[in-house]
């Protein structure tokens, strides 16, 4: 049987009375008791060493094709990644703002300091800004003006190298704004709360390290565009105010 191991086939005993039919037409032939089961034996033998080689190549072609089936299943997945892999590229390739990478950052600590366009404009070109326009009410007209305000708006203006340049009416002062408290005039609570933003601002806008903190310890001193006016503050918000 082709399922049958001969490997574990039981060579029989044709001594035995059971064989008597076949011993019986080997002797009829002229051999002896002896001879005739000495024949059997020997013709089981090739017999079996036949299906054993039938059955080492049955089991080598068994085995060459599981391999070969195994090498094109391995394939056929590595196509099917090849092929998802160049679409997943396409795609990328298609829509590259889809997979942008996102610069993470750290969310900032400090609220959000918005004031008026032409305070900020003063302090980016190093100018004089008085402190009205970062207290509470400064920040609260700023935002009135910002909703109100017309975008596209310019104006002219020279610059401190005499070029004139377009500059966005709301960085300008508007005369017929509310009216700025002057510094000397600020509360002390108004004046707690305009000087640490003013102080940030300052920083972003490149102010040197030294008016900054000069104005954190004790003093900034007068300066042509600022003469009436020196700020003192204490770093422990107990005593804050402006002389002249």
């Amino acid at each position: 049987m082709a399922n049958v191991n001969p490997n574990e086939a039981v060579r029989p005993d044709y001594a035995l009375a059971e064989y008597q039919q076949e011993r019986q037409q080997l002797i009829n032939e002229g051999l002896s008791e002896q001879q005739a089961v000495r024949s059997l034996t020997a013709l089981w033998n090739v017999n079996n060493n036949a299906e054993k080689q039938r059955w080492a190549d049955r089991q080598d072609r068994l085995r060459e094709a599981r391999q070969q089936a195994e090498e094109d299943e391995l394939q056929r997945q590595q196509d099917r990644r090849d092929e998802e892999e160049a679409a997943r590229l396409e795609e990328r390739k298609k829509n590259k703002n889809k997979y942008a990478p996102i610069k993470r950052g750290k969310v900032p600590s400090d609220p959000t300091i918005l004031p008026a366009q032409y305070a900020t404009r003063k302090l980016k070109a190093g100018d004089y800004c008085e402190l009205h326009y970062f207290t509470n009410k400064g920040l609260d007209d700023a935002r009135v003006s910002t909703s109100i305000a017309e975008p596209e708006a310019l104006v002219m203006l020279p610059a401190a190298d005499g070029i004139h340049s377009w500059v966005p009416a709301a960085a300008v002062k508007d005369p017929k704004a509310a009216p700025v408290v002057k510094d000397e005039n600020l509360t002390w609570e108004e004046f707690n709360e305009a000087a640490p933003r003013m102080i940030l601002s300052m920083k972003m806008h490149d102010w040197p390290d030294d008016w900054r903190y000069s104005l954190i310890a004790g003093a900034i001193h007068p300066t042509p565009s600022n003469k009436e006016h020196c700020y003192y503050t204490n770093p422990n918000n107990a005593a804050a105010g402006t002389s002249p």
